[in-house]
C-alpha cells in the first residue's frame, strides 16, 4: 500500500475518532460492565462459581461488542466502499435486537442446564444493553440516537448529555474516574495488592 493511500486511510480514521469525541469510550463501557457484573455477583448473587471471574472477562467484552460496526467502517474505508446505513456505526449493532440475539441461546441453555455458559450469553446480553444505554444516556452510536424498537421502528432516541454540556474532555475524564473507581473498590473489597 502507498503512502499516500496509507495517509488517506489514517485521516478516515482520525476524523472518525474526531467525530466521537462526546460519545463514551472504550474503558467506560468495558470497565462500567465489568463493575456493574462484579458488584451483581459480590453483593447480590454472592455466587462465584456461577459468576466467575471468566464470566465477568466476558461481559467487558461485550459491552463493547456494539462497536464492532466501527471495524467495518474502516474496512469500508480502506476499500473504498460505501456501507449500508444498518452497518454504519449506530446502526444494527446499536439496537436491542442485537443484544438480544444471544438471550435466546442463552435461555436454551439454562433449559439444559448449562448454566456456566447460559451464563455467559446473559451478562453478554447485559453488556450490550448497557452499551446501548450509555449511548443513548452520554452520546454515541449514530448521532441521532439509538433506535430502540429496532426493526419495529427506526426512530431514534438520545439524551446525550455530553453533547449538550459542550465539553469534549469529559469521556477521557469519564475513564479515568471509572477505572480509578474500581481499582479502589477492588482493592477494598479483595485487596488486589496481595497479588502485586
Amino acid at each position: 500500500m502507498d503512502s499516500s493511500r496509507n495517509g488517506s486511510v489514517l485521516k478516515t480514521f482520525k476524523s472518525r475518532l474526531s467525530g466521537s469525541k462526546c460519545m463514551p469510550l472504550a474503558v467506560t463501557h468495558v470497565v462500567s460492565t465489568v463493575i456493574l457484573v462484579d458488584i451483581y455477583r459480590d453483593y447480590i448473587l454472592k455466587d462465584r462459581k456461577l459468576f466467575s471471574l471468566h464470566t465477568i472477562f466476558i461481559a467487558g467484552i461485550f459491552g463493547l461488542l456494539p462497536d464492532t460496526d466501527m471495524i467495518f467502517g474502516m474496512v469500508a474505508d480502506i476499500f473504498r466502499f460505501k456501507l449500508p446505513l444498518l452497518l454504519q456505526h449506530g446502526g444494527i449493532t446499536h439496537t436491542p435486537l442485537f443484544a438480544l440475539v444471544f438471550l435466546i441461546p442463552g435461555l436454551i441453555l439454562w433449559n439444559f442446564s448449562k448454566k456456566k455458559y447460559a451464563v455467559y450469553c446473559f451478562v453478554g446480553v447485559f453488556g450490550m444493553m448497557w452499551h446501548l444505554f450509555l449511548d443513548w444516556l452520554l452520546g454515541g452510536g449514530a448521532y441521532e440516537g439509538i433506535m430502540w424498537l429496532y426493526p419495529f421502528s427506526m426512530h431514534q432516541w438520545k439524551l446525550h448529555l455530553l453533547l449538550n454540556l459542550g465539553v469534549h474532555n469529559i469521556p477521557m475524564a469519564l475513564d479515568a474516574i471509572i477505572l480509578l473507581l474500581w481499582l479502589w473498590h477492588e482493592e477494598e473489597k479483595h485487596k488486589i495488592s496481595d497479588f502485586i
